[in-house]
């Protein structure tokens, strides 16, 4: 082991003891900010005893959840991924469906519906793939991916509509990076796995390999030709020169010229930011803008992306989640063609560090008008067991608790920073205590009181439900769904001008890990108890102001019935 080496792995066991040290050490005053309510929501679980791994790779990267109305009820429903479990391959795990009733509770409906595959789940990414009004399905696999067209009768019919990727494809989004008024399909894929490689890990004991030991992959990019179908593009769009070990992606115009780009968390190397070129080319540029490394040059183990304007200068800022030993990173929007590092002011990294994290997203989760931070976090490595840690002989190595961190709202506008957070973990206990080897997150206000909830699925094909209580009643709220060629407007920037205030949000369900959340935007208002005006520049790169509105209530805004700017 070499000095440096040792010392890194001196630093982060002493951080690793520290943080949960002031994880559970501080006293729980203030009532709860979430409640799980899993159980009386009627979300049941099948599985109750997870059996030991078998150290493939494939087992510990876990699957993804999605928010979503799939019937059209503007009530939001749940799609949960799902994988066999491990040493039970031939056993079925069908990802499964749950329609939200009038009061509330779910009932799972994966049989009416037909969306019940039974591949090696990974993500999912959700959207109108045929503008016709209903939500569409995309599920990446272990194996085959898998498209489920839905015909707005409550049920999926699985189809071929052109995607084919047969290889490990992990975390999908959709997005018109064309802006011809179709949903594209970027799917990313993580390493050619080898199943009779084996590695081992603390006192040479059999562990889960590090993807370098595996063969990258390359990302596949498919445009919507307008009828149904799909065109792999990847090689014409200049995607393929580049393999990557991809587990996250989000597809949003961060350059600021109007276009969608895509950005991917590389695992334990590079990331890619694909700049789009107009031309239906991209040029890989995350280095020249700030994206590819941390602020000390370094790679690192990226897995779970949020996009949010953190401190409110209208540009999109992105944190990452991480390896243990490596702080999960803020990357600020400098000015429209690059991003700064800001991770050691923003107050997380001495928290964070000793864990590894996942699922993640940016959330005013109670309604300051500022943007919080959560996220959730499980080895991939075996390490000491942590106190609480309750899922099973083998998994114990592996559970960590997750983490919740509340703006301090000390500054807004400067993109060089005067923001930081503080770890409010122990004021959400349902969430936090648990240790458990958590992955795919999704947010979105599930039971409509103005606040935005939380579900997350952990390795045993386990699914969770995190009520929101936080917001007081004097913090307001609102809602704005965008509207275009007759569905949400993905990639579509919100922008809200208040008296004191300038809000900025973005239509982007494809974020976190594997998942994909609610497109209508939240702002959290604070004591702003009115709008005066709602500025959308569309996918397209148009721009419609919108007349404003009272707060605490939820609008609906189409592209072509605004006033032009």
């Amino acid at each position: 082991m070499s000095d440096n080496t040792f010392l890194t792995t001196l630093c982060a066991v002493t951080l690793t003891v520290v943080g949960l040290l002031v994880w559970t050490g501080r006293a729980e005053t203030e009532a709860p900010l979430f409640s799980e309510v899993t159980a009386e929501l009627g979300l049941s679980q099948t599985e109750t005893t997870w059996p030991p791994g078998t150290h493939a790779l494939p087992e510990i990267m876990g699957s993804g959840v999605a928010l979503l109305d799939y019937d059209q009820d503007s009530d939001l429903d749940i799609l949960h991924i799902r994988y066999p479990p491990p040493r039970k391959r031939n056993s079925p795990a069908p990802n499964r469906l749950f329609q939200q009733q009038p009061d509330g509770s779910f009932v799972d409906v994966t049989e009416a519906s037909g969306i019940g595959h039974t591949g090696y789940g990974q993500g999912v990414a959700v959207g109108d793939v045929d503008n016709d009004g209903d939500l569409d399905v995309y599920v990446t696999n272990y194996g085959p991916d898998v498209f489920h067209r839905n015909n707005g009768d409550g049920t999926f019919t699985q189809e071929d509509i052109g995607v084919s990727n047969d290889g490990w494809g992990t975390s999908a989004t959709f997005g018109d990076y064309d802006r011809d008024g179709d949903l594209d399909l970027y799917v990313t894929n993580y390493v050619r796995f080898d199943p009779e490689t084996t590695c081992r890990g603390k006192h040479s004991a059999p562990d889960y390999c590090h993807p370098s030991v595996f063969e990258a992959t390359t990302d596949r990019l498919f445009r919507n030709t307008g009828d149904g179908t799909f065109t792999d593009v990847t090689q014409q769009a200049g995607i393929a020169g580049m393999p990557g070990r991809g587990l996250g992606v989000v597809c949003l115009d961060l350059t600021g010229d109007g276009w969608a780009d895509f950005y991917v968390a590389n695992d334990g190397e590079a990331n890619h930011l694909w700049v789009n070129q107009t031309d239906g080319t991209f040029t890989e540029e995350a280095i020249l803008r700030g994206l590819a490394f941390n602020a000390y040059g370094q790679p690192e183990a990226s897995m779970g992306i949020a996009v949010g304007d953190v401190n409110t200068d209208t540009r999109p800022d992105l944190f990452i989640t991480h390896l243990f030993s490596e702080t999960n990173t803020l990357y600020i929007a400098a000015n429209d063609s690059g991003f700064i590092d800001m991770t050691e002011v923003a107050g997380f990294a001495g928290i964070d560090l000793p864990f590894t994290g996942f699922g993640c997203g940016f959330l005013d989760f109670d309604n300051d008008s500022d943007l919080d931070i959560a996220l959730v976090n499980g080895r991939v490595k075996r390490d000491d067991i942590l106190e609480g840690a309750d899922i099973g002989e083998f998994w114990n190595f592996y559970a960590e608790p997750n983490l919740l961190f509340q703006n301090n709202r000390t500054g807004f506008g400067n993109a060089a920073g005067n923001f930081t957070f503080t770890d409010v973990s122990t004021r959400a206990p349902d969430f936090t205590r648990r240790v458990e080897v958590s992955r795919g997150t999704a947010f979105g206000d599930i039971d409509k009181d103005g606040d935005i909830d939380m579900v997350v699925g952990s390795h045993d094909n386990r699914l969770r439900l995190f009520r929101n209580d936080a917001p007081p009643p004097e913090h307001h709220y609102l809602f704005v769904r965008s509207i275009t060629d007759n569905r949400d407007a993905y990639g579509a920037q919100v922008t809200l001008r208040t008296e004191s205030r300038t809000l900025t949000g973005y239509v982007l369900p494809g974020t976190s890990y594997l998942s994909s959340s609610d497109p209508i935007v939240h702002f959290g208002l604070g004591s702003i108890d009115k709008i005066e005006a709602i500025e959308v520049r569309w996918q397209d790169g148009s721009r419609e102001t919108f007349q404003g509105t009272p707060a605490n209530r939820r609008i609906t805004v189409s592209q072509g019935e605004g006033v032009p700017f």
